[in-house]
């Protein structure tokens, strides 16, 4: 029962801190708003358990979270399996992201990164090519940030190392970001 209640306490001090994060929350929230207003689209995009998340959030955002109002252009890099596997089987896993990134990102769009380590070369592939299209960069990452904290232009991180707390925290503050979103154009 103590490691039990050993991974409570971390999940609660991981989350904790993710108060003294709130004014990032409300900068992402706020930039996604801004970005959506302007006519852009915001791609999502992660690895792993991260790529349930990009999926997680698209959902919310073009479906609905809690509120009735129109779909919002969010979409997740990670659901067309099709592209995915015809790209890493083409020109490798690395690139299965920038190819998308390549094809749909515009400067006026955002790109939302979520990696526990920031170092992924999938990941960090995409968006040093976003960047370099003009499009705003969002990161969520672990407590190091990786490569993301030089990349980013928005960055929450996440006061933890191991992948299944920072995943908790992250879910979480999408779940706000999504509600600031939500509320914004309902």
């Amino acid at each position: 029962m103590s490691d039990l209640r050993t991974s409570i306490d971390e999940h609660l001090a991981a989350v904790e801190a993710l108060k003294a994060d709130a004014p990032t929350v409300q900068r992402v929230a706020d930039r996604i708003i801004e970005i959506i207003r302007g006519g852009g689209t915001i791609y999502v995009l992660g690895n792993g358990g991260s790529a349930a998340d990009a999926q997680h959030i698209a959902g919310e955002l073009q479906g609905r979270f809690k509120r009735e109002r129109r779909a919002l252009p969010v979409v997740a890099l990670t659901t067309d399996t099709s592209t995915l596997t015809a790209v890493a089987n083409d020109l490798g896993a690395e690139r299965i992201f920038v190819r998308q990134v390549e094809a749909l990102v515009r400067p006026q769009d955002g790109l939302w990164v979520l990696s526990v380590s920031g170092t992924s070369p999938n990941i960090v592939a995409a968006v040093e090519l976003a960047r370099r299209r003009g499009a705003c960069v969002i990161g969520f990452t672990g407590r190091s940030g990786g490569r993301l904290v030089e990349l980013c232009d928005l960055l929450l991180r996440a006061d933890h190392t191991s992948s299944d707390r920072v995943q908790e925290v992250h879910e979480l503050a999408y779940h706000l970001v999504c509600e600031i979103v939500e509320e914004a154009f309902t």
